[in-house]
């Protein structure tokens, strides 16, 4: 349906899907949550995991997704409600949503790199990745935020002091010009082509190695489930951004049902990486075990 057809309100449409988005998001934040609390706690009450490379950028990653259901519940709230926000208040919610989801993939690379150092290289990268980890994590913000900050510039120079400043009952989204979107998607493909390339080496040393013969499924398995979890994180972020906003029944269902395989995906994080973790199991046993 076209955007000019009388019969088409984009406004409504947006309102309606804020408003499906905001309680999706709610119910993926007290669940993300629920699971990300346990983990951390787990974590830091054994003086060894909390040690590791692996569990820190666990607990990282999941403090990002958390973050990011949390703000999406804000800014779709804001939506759905017409709160009549600031613009600027506005852009300054959703850019923060979209740093931190940023932050989601940015992790998500770095543990590939870290497991792909732990098995190929053990001897040599253990002592260089544990002195390292802290300006690894703090670069990674550094670039995520500065890149954000300028984009935010570009497009916010555009607009004049009063435009930025009023009241709007639905909230506009920044970092959404042509220029962003090309640099957006260069971001996603540079940290997918590292996850990707990771997980290819792991494979070719697992499978040199005999980690991944007929008896080892559980290897394979973990191999493959995470590499549909990340289908799930990018292929419908990649349809949304080809389609755009459009208004009529077909678009915002089929939006919807893109919104909720990517819902899904965040809520199956802590699971994948989390619990599907045989020692994060056995110290999760042993700690509720302790709390009953």
């Amino acid at each position: 349906m076209n955007l000019s057809s009388e019969h088409c309100n984009i406004s409504d449409w947006l309102r309606l899907e804020a408003t499906v988005k905001a309680s999706v998001y709610m119910v993926a934040f007290f669940f993300t949550t629920f699971v990300t609390v346990i983990i951390i706690t787990i974590v830091s009450q054994n003086s060894k995991l909390k040690k590791e490379v692996r569990y820190i950028l666990l607990c990282h990653h999941l403090l990002c997704i958390s973050s990011y259901c949390g703000l999406g519940v804000v800014f779709q709230g804001m939506r759905a409600l017409l709160a009549n926000s600031p613009v600027l208040m506005c852009w300054v919610v959703f850019g923060v949503q979209l740093s931190v989801g940023e932050g989601i993939l940015f992790t998500l690379a770095l543990m590939a790199v870290n497991t792909y150092l732990a098995i190929c290289w053990p001897l040599k990268s253990l002592s260089f990745v544990d002195s390292v980890k802290y300006r690894i994590l703090a670069g990674s913000w550094i670039i995520i935020i500065f890149k954000n900050v300028c984009l935010f510039l570009v497009e916010g120079t555009t607009s004049t002091q009063v435009a930025v400043l009023k009241s709007e009952p639905l909230c506009p989204v920044i970092l959404n010009g042509s220029a962003a979107r090309a640099i957006g998607m260069v971001f996603l493909f540079f940290l997918l082509s590292i996850i990707l390339i990771s997980y290819s080496l792991i494979y070719q040393e697992g499978k040199r190695a005999g980690h991944f013969n007929r008896s080892n499924i559980k290897a394979r398995k973990t191999v493959l489930i995470h590499l549909v979890q990340m289908g799930l994180h990018v292929i419908p972020t990649l349809v949304f951004i080809g389609l755009g906003k459009m208004c009529g029944v077909f678009f915002f269902a089929l939006n919807m049902v893109l919104f909720g395989v990517f819902a899904f995906a965040q809520c199956l994080n802590p699971l994948i990486y989390g619990l599907w973790n045989r020692e994060l199991q056995s110290k999760l046993y042993h700690w509720m075990c302790c709390q009953l």
